[in-house]
């Protein structure tokens, strides 16, 4: 069954001064206020499209990559995944760098680094954003 999602964001004035509220309406779970200089320089308590994409993405890596290792009978007890996005002001988003560690009990590194690899490449989002430089790096901890 295929589900849709919704956000929603209203914006009050020009790019560089004006500022943002993201609204995710599916979940409920808030408002987040979202500015240029957060997205271009400092955060200052505020979101951007590329923390949001981060989130989503390794949200969406971690779920591919535990359905997978349980999928060959090595099911994780924890990963840690972290999602670097980086947006370079006129150029946009230039890059991802994917970082996970990962308790498997009766999976070796190799294994491990192998199963990142597959769910890099099979996530939703990964495909989604499949125009952009994805790196892994992935370990054991």
């Amino acid at each position: 069954m295929a589900t849709t999602r919704q956000a929603h964001t209203v914006w009050e004035g020009n790019l560089a001064e004006g500022s943002g509220v993201v609204t995710f309406d599916s979940s409920g779970i808030g408002d987040y206020p979202v500015s240029w200089p957060s997205r271009a320089e400092e955060a200052n308590g505020k979101t951007s499209p590329e923390e949001l994409i981060a989130a989503a993405h390794s949200s969406c890596f971690s779920m591919a990559l535990s359905h997978g290792l349980s999928g060959a009978g090595t099911p994780p007890a924890r990963l840690d995944t972290k999602a670097d996005v980086t947006f370079q002001p006129g150029t946009g988003i230039t890059g991802i760098h994917l970082t996970v560690v990962g308790e498997v009990p009766g999976l070796d590194e190799a294994g491990f680094v192998k199963a990142a690899e597959d769910a890099k490449a099979n996530c939703p989002v990964s495909q989604a954003l499949s125009g952009t430089t994805i790196t892994l790096s992935a370990s054991l901890a």
